[in-house]
């Protein structure tokens, strides 16, 4: 039997599969997605969850040339996706391409959009380093400000054009936390994020491990060492890039902004726990206790306020 569209049944079976993903591994962005109503709620899980597998993939154990092929799989994929019916997604079996193409076909989700993450991992399993800040930006555009202009696509917005470049910065922001946050991990993993031209200026060498090594930050341990000093100056251009994408939620209504608010305050306030206590960051991943990150989020919804175009959101304190 040719089947013309997934019966609900499996559409809400897709979602619910898609959000238990997302409570169980979106570590961070849960606690915003929650406070959004329920068919926002579904869509965004359903972009969670589909970028969480692309992550997946580019942070996995298979060799580079697999890793590649595999991501090269789920561009052609997302082609399909956006380019099929409902049938089609269903015929795949797939619950998060079911649930995707059902989220894309009631908001205008930007699935192009995943194409910029499927690079910024390509450059990941390739182990891209960076000379200047700009070429990081650039990445940081692609891995975060695409997660940020396919939310922005389930939230809507009143200024449409100013959102999408606020998304963008906002997403430049979070990930120069998680930059901070993982370079002992990244390390480890044979990566290095920081701007070449960066380490340099404050006479710092971080070294790659080349197989199942630690890697090693030079001056590590030492408060006021120069690693110490990076982390700072880093933590403050993240700051700026905050005060710029926080600009956004005054274009959002009141769910998605409270949304947005509890995402990027969780990790706005992890961003100050790492510039207060650099070589912690370095010795170890930090993160926030689940107590805090509920508090952020609860915060973000009942002081939110009212939001007026060219505004600023009230109670909004990441």
């Amino acid at each position: 039997m040719t089947l013309s569209a997934p019966h609900t049944a499996d559409v809400s079976a897709a979602y619910r599969r898609c959000e238990t993903i997302t409570r169980q591994q979106a570590k961070n962005f849960a606690y915003g997605i929650a406070l959004l109503p329920g068919d926002k709620r579904r869509a965004l899980s359903a972009v969670y969850a589909l970028a969480r597998r692309i992550d997946d993939i580019g942070d996995g154990t298979l060799p580079t040339a697999q890793k590649l092929a595999e991501l090269g799989a789920a561009r052609t994929a997302l082609t399909a996706l956006a380019a099929g019916t409902a049938a089609d997604a269903a015929a795949t079996g797939d619950p998060v391409l079911i649930a995707l193409h059902d989220a894309a076909s009631r908001f205008p989700v930007p699935l192009a959009a995943f194409g910029e993450l499927i690079e910024g991992c390509e450059a990941d399993v390739r182990g891209d380093q960076y000379d200047t800040f700009d070429q990081l930006k650039h990445y940081c555009r692609c891995v975060a400000g695409s997660i940020g202009r396919l939310s922005l696509g389930v939230f809507g917005s009143r200024e449409p054009g100013a959102a999408e470049s606020l998304a963008d910065s906002l997403g430049v922001a979070l990930q120069l936390t998680n930059i901070l946050r993982d370079v002992r991990e990244d390390l480890g993993n044979g990566r290095v994020y920081l701007p070449a031209e960066d380490l340099a200026q404050f006479g710092c060498v971080l070294i790659p491990a080349q197989q199942d090594g630690a890697g090693a930050a030079s001056d590590e341990g030492k408060i006021d060492g120069p690693m110490a000093d990076l982390i700072r100056f880093e933590a403050d251009r993240a700051r700026r890039w905050y005060d710029v994408g926080l600009q956004l939620l005054p274009l959002l209504d009141r769910r998605s902004a409270a949304c947005t608010g509890a995402m990027a305050g969780i990790y706005r306030r992890l961003l100050e726990h790492i510039a207060a206590r650099p070589t912690d960051a370095l010795a170890a991943r930090m993160s926030l206790p689940g107590r805090e990150k509920a508090v952020i989020a609860a915060t973000a919804l009942t002081g939110i306020g009212r939001i007026r175009p060219g505004g600023r959101a009230a109670g909004v304190r990441p």
